[in-house]
């Protein structure tokens, strides 16, 4: 795809024109990102900007479903992302409640997306994955032993900040969301106004005590 990455990102350096791209996005932990940040993302956007930088492959999302729902709130965006250029990937989340009695909700998709990744690391010259978690460290590690670079998009302008700090560290590169705003952020209504809302009522990535993405805060400096 051609090259329409804007001079004025200072993180454009990271990317080469001719060089093969992935990106994988976990939905609720994004969500949770631009949630803190005060901004809705515009998915259009993000993809047209990522296209922008490299040659792009792939753009999978993440997000886990209540199974014992009729009708999903984040059902409009997950329908909209997979017939808008990304590859989705659900599961069922499972609602019980633990030993004190509360009401959890777990959904977790961090196997799926570390599987993924790694199939696809052989395929690719750089990855970027939209996440602050930092369980996904060693999956770094692993991937960049394959000679892929990987960079990470969350944000430590938020307190407590987004990112893990050892995620940040294992990264090659890392860019702020804040930095990306101008770029993604949706302007008015249209595609994402019903995501937007749908999203918020999507299960976080883990267990959390309703129904809305719960931050999972860690970071680095």
């Amino acid at each position: 795809m051609k090259n329409n990455k804007n001079s004025e990102f200072a993180g454009a350096s990271f990317f080469y024109p001719a060089e093969k791209l992935a990106v994988f996005i976990d939905g609720a932990n994004l969500y949770a990102a631009a949630k803190s940040l005060e901004f809705d993302i515009d998915y259009k956007r993000l993809l047209n900007w990522i296209s922008g930088q490299s040659r792009l492959v792939r753009a999978f999302y993440y997000t886990a479903l209540m199974e014992d729902q009729e009708y999903s709130p984040i059902r409009p965006l997950i329908d909209w992302l997979d017939y808008n250029g990304y590859t989705m990937v659900t599961k069922p989340a499972k609602e019980f409640t633990d030993h004190t009695g509360r009401r959890k909700i777990k959904g977790n998709m961090d196997i799926e997306l570390a599987i993924d990744m790694m199939e696809l690391a052989d395929h690719v010259d750089h990855i970027v994955l939209f996440s602050g978690d930092g369980d996904f460290r060693r999956l770094l590690e692993s991937v960049q032993r394959k000679g892929t670079r990987v960079t990470v998009v969350s944000t430590i302008r938020t307190q407590p900040p987004m990112v893990a700090d050892e995620l940040r560290r294992q990264a090659d590169h890392f860019i702020d969301l804040v930095d990306l705003m101008e770029f993604i952020t949706r302007q008015g209504g249209g595609q994402n106004a019903a995501a937007a809302a749908a999203a918020a009522s999507a299960p976080a990535g883990g267990d959390t005590d309703g129904t809305s993405p719960t931050p999972t805060p860690r970071i680095r400096a």
